[in-house]
């Protein structure tokens, strides 16, 4: 069976469909949560609340706005880039609180250097795609977008947007390669 029947099965309850399903979309949710969160623990831990997410949200798919796999992909996307921000929040608050304590925030410099590295790295890699494939990652994975928004605003077919976001981050990846 393939995830949009198994996630229809699942809306309605069907705890056999549910193992099936997350056997078939565990792989590729932790794989994007770990892009993303970076952290193993914390990736797991997100891939996790996903899943549960899932079995608890199953009704809400709608198999006429995209596949199965695009909706829980998506899940996981929205809630890895929850998790980032919320890490990214909570060592700013302890930042401010550190300030306000008088006590010294020994790694900051340390952290925004490395920060800025990164994203110099990551901008480096992304001016290797081609034009198509590094406009379609953007509004994906920066301005995020589903594969089928980014196919209506670039009035593409779905199929090539695919294509190019398989192709742009397959290089994306090669070029991260050390970072990941």
């Amino acid at each position: 069976m393939q995830a949009d029947e198994l996630l229809l099965l699942v809306a309605g309850g069907d705890q056999r469909a549910f193992e099936e399903l997350y056997g078939l979309v565990s792989g590729p949710v932790f794989g994007l949560v770990r892009r993303v969160v970076r952290d193993p623990a914390q990736s797991e831990e997100v891939a996790q609340e996903v899943l549960l997410e899932l079995w608890r949200s199953a009704a809400r798919f709608d198999p006429g706005r995209g596949s199965a796999l695009s909706w829980i992909l998506t899940l996981a996307h929205r809630r890895a880039v929850d998790r980032v921000r919320s890490a990214r929040a909570a060592g700013e608050r302890e930042q401010r609180e550190a300030l306000r304590a008088g006590e010294p925030a020994f790694d900051q410099v340390a952290e925004e250097v490395e920060a800025g590295l990164e994203r110099e790295w990551v901008r480096r890699c992304l001016n290797r795609l081609t034009a198509l494939q590094r406009q379609s990652v953007t509004l994906a994975y920066y301005d995020g977008y589903t594969y089928r928004e980014v196919a209506e605003r670039l009035s593409l077919p779905l199929g090539t947007v695919k294509t190019r976001m398989r192709d742009g981050l397959t290089r994306l990846r090669q070029c991260l390669g050390g970072t990941a």
